[in-house]
């Protein structure tokens, strides 16, 4: 008679099905992801905002009116090299100055304004502002374009007017003051539910793989909540943006599920961005990077804007989905596009952030970027890329995140429930701070 072996009976039999054992390590189960959320772990540890009296709330926000002052010239004049004051010329599109988008007031004497041609290109001389007509403004010539009191100055529709500083005479009274004030933005809280339920029979089970299938459940779920908050910040949206009132805000109700009650969104970061941001002029920070042209140029120009505020901490956090890690990653080796346009970045090697998750850093002409590959950034968002401003980013809580054990208790139920309950939402202000760029084929 032949020698029984380890396959006798085949895979039907009771030696295979019972009796033998494929576990090498029964108690060890692998996962594929070990830290799913660094833009949530990064807002948590740099600024929660909790304890707030009420679950939608207003954000102040302010933006320095002489970063930018200037204004365009709805109209002719032309500004004798004579010192003689100029007839009345409209203005529009004021920025960072008293009055309004298109009138003047009294500050405005004695404003020392270089003049540009529409396009912020060519110098067309410099005056000063000596009367204020109604809405309008009246000029007198300090310097033609030549740098000389020997030429007029010849003002187009559109040139623009950008203030330098301002001049008064000798024995002149104070100016007259103008003040701007603070903006309000809003945003919500939403509450964030993850439940978990097995049996008790389950429960006492001796199981293999993981010895208490509740504590698996319980890991996975907690997985499970932190990532949809994850995208939640990222990606969620309501119908307001962040310049609805409170009103709008609320007027979200959901009967199917909760009976007619109040259901709140947070608006997230990424859509944020799309709906109140720029696609191009100073304060741009949306970007597109096309993969068959973006040049070294388009590279140094691009990270001109995104550094234009600098950094508290020194340099910015970039969440990138793995598309884009590849694309700064063949940027830095010798093929593709950086092989045949003669152009590479300067790319570390991965690193690990004291937070818990990998990074690597993108050097730019203009500052470096923490490169932190986001798995939420999947699927329409590989290619996705946020660079944020950690001062202008916050985790907002209304009610701290909570582990509500065995909540299912009616009519001696016989299992356990669990559920994982947050009620917290995301502060994005100043908009502009932020950037989002897709990389296109």
């Amino acid at each position: 008679m032949a020698a029984k072996t380890l396959t006798t009976g085949g895979s039907s039999g009771v030696l295979y099905t019972d009796r033998r054992d494929f576990y090498i390590r029964p108690n060890v189960v692998k996962e594929l992801w070990t830290d799913v959320t660094p833009f949530t772990t990064t807002i948590s540890n740099r600024n929660v905002v909790s304890g707030l009296p009420d679950p939608t709330y207003k954000m102040f926000e302010h933006r320095n009116p002489w970063q930018k002052q200037e204004f365009q010239f709805a109209g002719t004049v032309t500004v004798t090299d004579d010192k003689a004051v100029s007839s009345a010329v409209d203005i529009d599109n004021v920025v960072g100055l008293g009055g309004t988008a298109t009138a003047a007031d009294s500050s405005w004497l004695g404003l020392q304004v270089d003049i540009w041609d529409s396009a912020k290109t060519t110098k067309r001389g410099s005056a000063i502002v000596a009367v204020i007509d109604g809405n309008n403004i009246k000029l007198k010539n300090l310097s033609s374009a030549a740098g000389d009191d020997s030429g007029d100055i010849a003002v187009q529709n559109d040139d623009y007017g950008i203030i330098v500083g301002n001049a008064h005479g000798e024995g002149t009274e104070s100016p007259e003051a103008w003040a701007d004030e603070i903006e309000v933005v809003y945003n919500t809280c939403q509450i964030f539910k993850t439940p978990l339920q097995i049996t008790g029979t389950l429960l006492e089970s001796s199981l293999r793989g993981e010895s208490s299938e509740l504590a698996r459940l319980r890991d996975i779920k907690s997985q499970e909540h932190k990532i949809q908050k994850e995208r939640a910040f990222l990606f969620g949206q309501n119908p307001y943006g962040l310049s609805g009132s409170f009103a709008n805000l609320e007027d979200m109700t959901d009967g199917a599920t909760t009976s007619g009650n109040v259901l709140r969104a947070t608006m997230g970061i990424i859509p944020s961005i799309e709906k109140h941001g720029a696609t191009s002029g100073d304060d741009q920070n949306q970007f597109t990077i096309s993969e068959a042209s973006y040049s070294y140029g388009n590279f140094v120009d691009d990270m001109e804007k995104v550094f234009q505020y600098v950094p508290e901490a020194g340099m910015k956090r970039a969440f990138a989905g793995m598309g884009a890690m590849s694309y700064w990653s063949k940027m830095a080796g010798s093929s593709g596009l950086a092989g045949n346009s003669g152009w590479t970045v300067n790319l570390d090697n991965m690193q690990r952030d004291t937070l818990g998750f990998n990074y690597r850093v993108l050097e730019t002409p203009h500052g470096a970027l923490q490169l932190i590959p986001t798995p939420a950034l999947r699927g329409p968002y590989n290619n996705h890329m946020l660079v944020v401003s950690d001062e202008n980013l916050s985790l907002m809580q209304y009610r701290a995140p909570k582990f509500q054990a065995n909540i299912k208790t009616d009519n001696a139920y016989d299992g356990v429930k669990d559920q994982y309950m947050s009620d917290e939402g995301i502060g994005v202000t100043l908009i502009e701070s932020h950037k989002l760029f897709k990389i296109t084929a």
